[in-house]
């Protein structure tokens, strides 16, 4: 099932996408469920997907507003260099442990809704990346047991200032600025990506392929991810990790390839779906 947060009129929402169309739940579980994220915490999940399977259409996805799929995560984490070939063309080396950072849930915008390129800067860079989003809470997570602990995927643009980024040696800076980061256009369930190992993940930018990769061709596993990140920090539902970005990014480009006002971006996921954002200036 995919799953959706969005807002359609005065209505703010979540429920399932089936044939085109939006089946609501928010409303037939009101305060005991009011929201995806509380959904999960619940331990709702399956009943949300059978509520949504059984709903009378809402509307089409054309007429709502997309927010990402957790609009409220309580942690978003990321990892970094996680495909051999954009460790070598960032010219860094191989580290024996993930190198992780973390967005703000302000810098994310759904599916269809307007990156920002800020003020300050010329260099907005795209990173197309698959989530995960968390289903239940864990601390010491093995990695056997980790894929039980996601509830579903997602695709991700990790929107990047690159000069801010670079500015020391934490990331912070460069991936926090508001409405930078894309999610969406929703969270496939699990049970339509049992192996997420055979995904094929493609970024394009004004409808040109800019990043290409499969991902089993993650460095670090996403269980072992999963395993490392729950034995620091425990996981709660709704979190959203994003596994990392390929090679192809636009600041290693000659010249150098950077999202402008005007632009297009898309993150297309097989089995998954495909996030679209345009840019706008601040």
């Amino acid at each position: 099932m995919k799953l959706i947060s969005y807002r359609y009129g005065d209505l703010v929402s979540y429920g399932g996408v089936v044939d085109g169309e939006v089946r609501d739940v928010g409303k037939l579980f009101g305060e005991e469920m009011p929201t995806l994220r509380a959904a999960l915490a619940a331990g709702g999940l399956e009943d949300v997907v059978v509520a949504a399977e059984n709903a009378t259409p809402e509307c089409s996805v054309d007429d709502i507003t997309f927010l990402p799929p957790i609009p409220d995560p309580a942690k978003i984490i990321l990892v970094g260099l996680n495909y051999t070939l954009h460790v070598q063309e960032t010219g860094r080396s191989d580290s024996d442990y993930p190198v992780l950072f973390t967005r703000f849930a302000n810098t994310q915008v759904g599916h269809g809704e307007p990156m920002v390129k800020p003020t300050v800067s010329d260099a907005f860079d795209y990173e197309g990346e698959l989530a995960l989003v968390i289903g239940k809470r864990g601390r010491h997570i093995a990695e056997a047991d980790a894929l039980d602990y996601i509830a579903g995927y997602s695709c991700y643009n990790d929107g990047s200032i690159r000069d801010w980024q670079r500015h020391t040696h934490q990331f912070t800076p460069g991936k926090n600025f508001p409405a930078t980061g894309g999610f969406g256009p929703w969270m496939v369930t699990t049970d339509e990506i049992p192996d997420p190992t055979t995904l094929t993940l493609v970024t394009r930018l004004n409808g040109e392929e800019m990043q290409r990769a499969t991902t089993d061709m993650l460095i670090f596993t996403i269980p072992y991810i999963v395993h490392y990140i729950s034995t620091f920090t425990e996981l709660e539902p709704g979190d959203v990790i994003a596994t990392g970005t390929p090679g192809g990014v636009g600041f290693k480009r000659t010249p150098p390839v950077f999202m402008k006002p005007g632009d297009t971006v898309e993150v297309d996921i097989s089995g998954v779906g495909v996030l679209s954002n345009p840019i706008i200036a601040e």
